[in-house]
């Protein structure tokens, strides 16, 4: 009687009878590919007769023709695809080393700057699950401010990142901040390792760029409780002081704190896509009206709304005024100021406001050819002009708040116009062209005051990007003329005389006849009632 205890089952060659006779993956990879080595058999219907693919079979037999029985074990047999143990010392050394928050990629990234080749982060993984982990004592490397002198901190910091350590696992492994590592990479790019010692540090003694008037002017803008470190940073730029914005805010946030002035409230919220945004100058406009429900009607004689026109590319304030009523007339009065000064818009955004709809406001839009455009109703975020306002409360607020009388509260709105201008806006802090105020991104401030009296200069400078009254009056001949009288008549006026032009300056004059766009008059003057040239 025999002894064997399995149980006699009839030779087969079909795969599914197979399967369940196979105690070991190995005796399943060998019968895949036996029929493939043995006999004249396709190995496409092999694959879909064992079920796996085509390549993968393909890859069986060709490591099966190199390494024999070899390939068929599961166990990393194969010389080439192993790691050579140089390279798995170093990684075991690595995870051994008194920093375990090193990942995989950060040991690949090791390896390749020591060996000169990336291993995967796989082949790290298997290398760290096969090899056992030295306990290790000592460190290679002391901590920071451990160490017997800095230049020795530094020169570890070197080290560390020459052997492929990244920023991050240097400070962390080192016990510093990431600032700290920069700063000692910095001195050994410049100076090398002679400048990883200690100089002389900061400033020399007695050299401060914030002086007691830079303070003073500090102190000055810090009585608005609006401003806050970016604004009160431009303003100084644009009186002339060199400070940065860091120094600006701790200088603003001590002389509050001395003084005991009102502090700004914080802001905050993620920005929003804009569906209204530009990609150049004049190509969308915004409009709106703000109620200056700060300012004291009994002492200015009513209420007052501020009505803005801006350039949505370069957030510049076209035209602006203080008006003591929101009708059609005040905003058409404004509008009219930003399109003979720049030309027309491509498009005009507004709210649903009934001034902005108005059949006469139609019409000038019709004449113009400007796309009339409105925000979504309860999103007001999506009108420039709510930022500009938003800025407007921080800048003027408080100044118009202390307007005595409407020339004071017009000469505040001037000057917040001005300053909003010329002073650096946050939308162009990252411009590659250095341009940071609307005005530079509009190229407006000092374009008039520069412009040369004649010859070639003033014919240059007069090919700025932005327009003016005589491209308007090229591109819509009657545009203006329909402009000025829906103008004056909201107002009970009569029409600009034919011919006048209404601003009469001789710089403004000259730019025209420049541009070819006027008769060369040199003076005008008025005498009973007609245009005289002189």
């Amino acid at each position: 009687m025999g002894t064997d205890r399995r149980q006699r089952v009839r030779p087969t060659h079909e795969w599914e009878l197979l399967v369940p006779l196979f105690e070991w993956p190995e005796q399943e990879r060998y019968e895949q590919i036996r029929p493939l080595v043995l006999f004249d058999v396709a190995v496409a219907e092999r694959a879909d007769e064992v079920g796996v693919s085509a390549s993968t079979l393909y890859r069986r037999l060709d490591r099966f023709a190199e390494d024999g029985m070899e390939s068929l074990i599961d166990a990393p047999t194969a010389k080439r695809r192993r790691l050579p143990p140089a390279v798995r010392r170093l990684i075991v050394d690595l995870k051994a080393e008194q920093h375990p928050a090193f990942n995989l990629n950060e040991i690949a990234n090791v390896v390749h700057a020591c060996f000169g080749r990336r291993p995967d982060y796989r082949s790290v993984a298997r290398v760290l699950s096969e090899e056992p982990v030295p306990l290790k004592i000592v460190r290679n490397y002391p901590p920071y401010h451990e160490a017997r002198d800095v230049r020795e901190a530094r020169a570890a910091v070197v080290e560390l990142r020459l052997s492929g350590w990244s920023v991050k696992a240097i400070a962390d492994y080192l016990g510093v901040h990431h600032s700290t590592v920069y700063r000692a990479l910095e001195r050994w790019k410049e100076k090398g390792f002679e400048g990883l010692a200690d100089g002389s540090p900061g400033r020399p003694p007695g050299v401060r760029k914030a002086d007691f008037a830079a303070v003073e002017a500090i102190r000055r803008l810090a009585q608005n409780p609006g401003l806050g470190a970016f604004r009160v940073h431009a303003a100084m730029r644009q009186m002339g002081f060199d400070l940065s914005r860091a120094t600006c805010g701790r200088i603003l946030a001590q002389v509050r704190e001395v003084y005991g002035y009102e502090k700004p409230a914080g802001g905050g919220g993620s920005a929003r896509a804009m569906p209204f945004a530009a990609s150049g100058r004049h190509e969308v406009w915004s409009a709106d009206v703000r109620h200056l429900d700060m300012v004291d009607a009994g002492l200015v004689g009513g209420k007052a709304y501020s009505v803005t026109v801006m350039d949505n590319y370069s957030r510049a304030i076209l035209a602006s005024a203080v008006t003591r009523r929101q009708d059609l007339s005040a905003f058409l009065s404004v509008l009219y100021r930003a399109v003979e000064k720049h030309g027309a818009p491509g498009t005009l955004v507004t709210d649903s406001g009934s001034v902005f709809l108005a059949n006469r406001a139609r019409a000038v839009y019709a004449k113009l050819g400007v796309r009339k455009e409105e925000i979504e109703k309860g999103k007001p975020w999506q009108n420039f002009s709510e930022t500009t306002f938003g800025i407007q409360k921080r800048m003027a607020d408080w100044h118009f708040q202390r307007a005595e009388s409407w020339a004071g509260l017009v000469a505040a709105h001037d000057r917040f116009v001005a300053d909003y201008n010329a002073q650096a806006h946050f939308a162009h802090q990252r411009r590659e062209d250095g341009r940071r105020s609307p005005g530079e991104v509009l190229s407006l401030l000092g374009f008039w005051d520069a412009l040369p009296p004649e010859g070639p200069g003033a014919r240059l400078l007069l090919r700025a990007p932005h327009a003016d009254a005589g491209r308007l009056r090229l591109r819509h001949p009657d545009a203006l003329e329909t402009l000025r009288r829906g103008r004056a008549g909201r107002q009970g006026r009569g029409p600009v005389a034919p011919g006048e032009h209404p601003h009469r300056g001789a710089r403004r004059r000259a730019a025209l006849v420049l541009r070819g766009r006027l008769r060369p008059v040199r003076r005008q003057e008025r005498r009973g009632g007609q245009a005289v040239g002189g």
